[in-house]
């Protein structure tokens, strides 16, 4: 398609302007400062709800063959795995009441999954189960998480309502000291790290935040007691409510049409709004997604990432709005912009997303009957800006009389609380309750981050080690001078939307790597020149994304406004020819990483 049949340079050039003004209206000089942790003074908001009174238990002393550190997918993806491959004594620690990860601590209302549950839900042809909807619900999703852990025997030793506080080589036992918060003190061989990148729930700093005497509770916490009702719905105990909610990211998208049918009256407090494509949610068939053989959800499941890595098929399983527009993210690839020179690269990109977010807010103004409303619900900033939403109910929700949209762009969020309720301008909205859904901290979890202390080989610190050097891994999954640590979705890797297929990639060569090694009688660990050498392959061909970012709207793709990516650096060509990567590795070069002799116990 030639850019003049699309849009003009001048309808181009005002877009451009737009977006830069409704950027600048949202960028804070705090920056990531503007959040609060869910730790000291406002520990509360991040304790269990669903695990009941902690029982106690005597310390685990013994030794295990891994320890995997996280309960959710990742986790149970590894102990499954490892199990297929033959490992016995594994003891997954979890610092949730059970198995699940995300979908145990989330559980709010309107929950569901936003790819496509038959190639999100993992290890479908080895469980023989098939997704009652395209969209799963959030218990759906848990209920397979525990259904996973049960087959996969993985309740035997698990550690629930604990978390690791420390992992310590020993060279002379050839072993990982592992510590938790309930005096554990316990050995592994192996251990694999699958603690997620999104787990931490963060507040918004609002001055007067303590002093707020309604009720409150993070999305990530969901409070039934107080609002009544289930996942589905009911929440009786709003309905004489004034309910707020401060957040219209993923969560918000879902949980508002939800609390819109229920309060008394619902507030919204918007300062972004989230781009909300077609949903289009339904039930189900095993007919309907081709379940009538062995091996039909891989076949999903490959196709669906290869279309979203920019990978050619010759159909589209799924047909979802994420593989229709799977082109606006695929292009970002390097592979893409190697098809022309930078300039021209980048001139088709806007437009092929203009496009598109013209076609998202026109959606705002066919679905939404007031226009001032629709138009503080347009989202001014490109496609892969922030995290894409979908949704059949969220913008009607806007159409009630008893729901209210508060735009706080000009205000840089709500500007502080008071005992009755939050300040908005010179608008003060009393509330019965506030309901955060302000998502998660990024760089609080995994081994990087510091709060999990890893000493390897010689007492070295890693957290230390890489604040000098910068992560140094193999493939993101091992490091020097930390033998038989092994991380699952960390750093260096490649990632996908549909992060699950990533995890049990990962699991699959976790496992691989731990079955190599008890085979040889070796430690698992890479030399400093296969370091070097996989940090030259993520160099050559680094995507430069800080012309992107540093346009876009604020958020936790950018740092809030930073203008650059807040992630390290990744595999460039996408997670479907990283797996392949990882695959011929294990056929020809895994013994490169076994060190030969195992100290003796």
């Amino acid at each position: 398609m030639e850019r003049s049949q699309v849009l003009s340079d001048d309808a181009l050039a005002e877009l451009r302007e737009r977006y830069r003004i409704e950027r600048e209206r949202r960028v804070r000089p705090d920056g990531v400062r503007q959040y609060l942790g869910t730790d000291a003074e406002f520990g509360y908001y991040a304790a269990d709800p669903y695990a009941g009174e902690t029982t106690e238990r005597e310390p685990a002393r013994d030794r295990v063959d891994v320890a995997v550190v996280g309960g959710g997918f990742g986790g149970i993806l590894a102990g499954a795995r490892l199990r297929r491959r033959g490992i016995e004594h594994i003891r997954v620690i979890e610092k949730g009441g059970d198995f699940g990860g995300t979908w145990y601590w989330n559980r709010y209302p309107g929950i569901h999954c936003d790819i496509d549950a038959h190639v999100y839900l993992p290890m479908l042809d080895e469980t023989g189960y098939v997704p009652e909807w395209k969209y799963a619900p959030g218990e759906e999703i848990r209920r397979h998480a525990v259904r996973i852990a049960e087959k996969f025997d993985l309740y035997a030793d698990a550690l629930f309502s604990t978390a690791v506080t420390s992992l310590t080589w020993d060279d002379t036992s050839g072993a990982w000291i592992v510590t938790t918060d309930r005096g554990d003190e316990f050995r592994a061989t192996y251990v694999i790290t699958a603690t997620g990148t999104l787990t931490e729930p963060k507040l918004p700093g609002i001055p007067g935040i303590e002093t707020f005497k309604g009720h409150t509770f993070h999305t990530s916490r969901w409070d039934y007691g107080y609002t009544g009702g289930t996942p589905d719905g009911g929440l009786t105990g709003l309905a004489d409510k004034r309910v707020g909610v401060v957040g219209t990211g993923a969560t918000g998208v879902q949980v508002v049409p939800k609390l819109a049918e229920d309060a008394g009256h619902l507030y919204v407090f918007q300062r972004t709004p989230s781009s909300v494509d077609v949903r289009a949610n339904r039930r189900t068939t095993a007919r309907d997604v081709g379940a009538d053989h062995h091996g039909w959800a891989r076949e999903r499941r490959d196709n669906f990432l290869r279309i979203v890595s920019g990978e050619s098929v010759e159909e589209d399983l799924v047909a979802d709005r994420w593989t229709s527009s799977a082109g606006l993210l695929e292009k970002l690839l390097p592979s893409f912009r190697r098809q022309g020179d930078r300039a021209a690269f980048e001139a088709a990109y806007e437009v092929a997303d203009a496009v598109k977010m013209n076609e998202i807010r026109a959606r705002v103004d066919a679905l939404v009957t007031d226009p001032d409303t629709a138009e503080k619900l347009k989202p001014w900033y490109r496609y892969a800006c922030k995290r894409p939403t979908f949704s059949d109910l969220y913008l009607q929700a806007f159409n009630r009389d008893n729901v209210t949209l508060v735009d706080t762009a000009d205000t840089h969020g709500i500007e502080r609380m008071t005992e009755h309720g939050v300040v908005v301008g010179d608008t003060e909205y009393r509330l019965d309750c506030l309901i955060f859904a302000t998502g998660f901290s990024i760089g609080v979890s995994g081994i990087h981050s510091g709060r999990l202390p890893v000493h390897g080989r010689g007492g070295t610190r890693l957290q230390d080690t890489w604040a000098a050097q910068g992560p140094r891994t193999l493939h993101g999954f091992t490091s020097n001078g930390f033998p038989n640590l092994i991380q699952l979705g960390g750093v260096q890797s490649a990632s996908s939307v549909n992060f699950t297929h990533v995890l049990d990639e990962h699991a699959v060569h976790a496992a691989e790597l731990v079955a190599a090694a008890e085979a040889k009688g070796a430690l698992i660990e890479p030399s400093r020149e296969a370091e070097d050498a996989w940090l030259a392959v993520l160099a050559e061909d680094a995507p430069d994304h800080a012309w992107f970012h540093a346009e876009c709207t604020p958020g936790y793709y950018n740092g809030e406004g930073r203008g650059r990516p807040n992630s390290p650096i990744a595999y460039p060509h996408g997670a479907f020819a990283f797996h392949r990567l990882l695959a011929r590795w294990r056929e020809e070069s895994l013994e490169e990483i076994l060190r030969p002799v195992r100290p003796v116990q």
